[in-house]
């Protein structure tokens, strides 16, 4: 969820008009802060006991307990290396928790595990190919952690002298023929005598004398850590990250972890910019237009990460790749996702719709349920997510007014439930922030019932908005 700093209103004066309708700028103070709340913050994972079994209002849900359940199975299943060559669909009315039953399951499998969400139109692009989209999504959602031991020179840099002499190609000038450069640590201290290559490397990071950096012996990549905290009291204001001193000898063999995609992998490898580890490699990625990676490629790849994995360096961390409105796709994307499914090297398919039996995008007379093909069907495992009744609304609202900070006053949460019953559970969920800014204007801190049926005037649902139009249709008919 990102965080957004609103903008003071410290120097602004009080007696300055305001705008009608407009909201009066809140006091702030110098601790105040507001964060953006997402759809699915409050979802935390599917809420199951040790079990299997899904505990009431627990994890962010509200009901939908035979889908969470049925989702916990899923995730044992990938957990236990399972569920490949398979997809699950969850298929269900707008509004009913599809999306958030999938990010329940990315959060169930772990943090560090990849998720890739996309809708279905996603993959008709003018750039690329609509089965390069997503064979990129398909990469994208198959993380790689590597392990690489390193030896390396680490410690507070106590001297930096460069050591010139006469340019051998010219009698005019000097060039650095070498490098001195002293690190400290807790355990004792060293001088090194380093290559001219690597004294560009450190006047590319901007080190100087106090810094803690680290030197790797095989590539001779220089990289600056922070500055020593022996110096975090030499200034009154300084945006400066200081760090201990490095602990053990000046020379050790450090463990470094970096947890990248083979999407990462494949766009670094298309747009190669030197380097010869993987921090390089990272290092060049460039933020350009969109590149379209050869099967060739990605061959060459996945060559790559086999070694890597077979010398025990690498670990291949599957994650999930999530379509919704999956029936958007049409039957060259249906027969391209088989083909991705049975592959080695498939991440775990959530699939989501609301379409019944609808005619497969792309074709004039084949019907299928979902607006999906029979065989790409008969690989998914199909959940069902249910209508919430009113009682759940009711859940669900309060729940959302808990996130959010709203208070509710007496009677409010009751008509806002009749609202959701009525219309959708989304519409209700759209009428609190509203509301709550109505109150805030009126003066209160809490939202009423009048408050609420003010915002039902302003903003219709989309029953009333059709019905109103129908309606006006007819008068101009007559």
């Amino acid at each position: 969820m990102s965080s957004v700093m609103r903008p003071s209103t410290a120097g602004a004066s009080s007696s300055a008009p305001v705008a009608h309708n407009a909201v009066p700028p809140p006091p702030t103070t110098s601790a105040s802060r507001s964060s953006r709340i997402a759809p699915h913050s409050h979802i935390k994972g599917l809420g199951l006991n040790a079990e299997g079994y899904a505990v009431a209002d627990s994890g962010g849900f509200v009901g939908q307990v035979a889908a969470r359940e049925a989702c916990g199975v899923v995730v044992d299943l990938v957990k236990s290396r399972k569920f490949s060559g398979r997809a699950l669909l969850l298929v269900g009315p707008p509004g009913t928790g599809k999306t958030a039953l999938a990010l329940a399951i990315s959060q169930e499998l772990g943090a560090k595990v990849p998720f890739c969400p996309m809708v279905g139109s996603e993959v008709y692009s003018t750039e690329v190919k609509k089965t390069e989209v997503l064979a990129e999504a398909f990469r994208r959602a198959i993380g790689l952690r590597i392990k690489e031991t390193k030896e390396v020179y680490e410690g507070e840099v106590t001297e930096l002298t460069p050591t010139e002499s006469e340019n051998p190609l010219s009698g005019y000038g000097k060039t650095v023929s070498h490098v001195i450069v002293g690190l400290k640590t807790v355990r004792g201290t060293k001088q090194l005598r380093l290559d001219p290559s690597i004294y560009e490397a450190i006047l590319k990071e901007k080190i100087q004398v106090g810094d803690v950096i680290y030197v790797e012996a095989n590539t001779g990549a220089v990289k600056r850590v922070g500055r020593s905290d022996a110096y975090a009291s030499s200034y009154d204001l300084e945006s400066e990250t200081y760090v201990p001193l490095p602990k053990g000898d000046v020379h050790k063999r450090k463990e470094l972890v970096q947890d990248v995609t083979l999407g990462d992998l494949d766009a670094a490898n298309a747009r190669p910019q030197g380097g010869q580890d993987i921090m390089s490699v990272m290092g060049s990625l460039v933020k350009s237009g969109r590149t379209e990676i050869t099967e060739k490629l990605r061959r060459e790849v996945n060559r790559v990460v086999k070694g890597y994995v077979d010398q025990g360096v690498a670990e291949v961390v599957p994650g999930v790749v999530f379509i919704d409105e999956v029936h958007m796709l049409d039957i060259e994307c249906f027969t391209y996702l088989n083909a991705l499914l049975e592959s080695p090297m498939a991440p775990t398919v959530v699939f989501a719709t609301n379409r019944g039996n609808s005619i497969v995008r792309g074709t004039t007379d084949i019907a299928a349920p979902h607006g999906i093909p029979l065989d790409l069907l008969d690989r998914c495992l199909i959940v069902r997510a249910t209508p919430y009744n009113k009682q759940e609304i009711a859940k669900v609202l309060q729940l959302r007014a808990n996130v959010e900070g709203l208070q509710l006053g007496e009677g409010v949460l009751e008509q806002l439930a009749e609202k959701g019953v009525n219309s959708s559970l989304r519409y209700a969920l759209q009428l609190l922030t509203p509301a709550s800014i109505l109150a805030g204007i009126a003066g209160r801190k809490e939202i009423q019932l009048e408050d609420v049926n003010e915002m039902g005037e302003l903003f219709l649902d989309s029953k009333t908005s059709a019905a109103v139009i129908e309606a006006r249709s007819k008068e101009a008919e007559a």
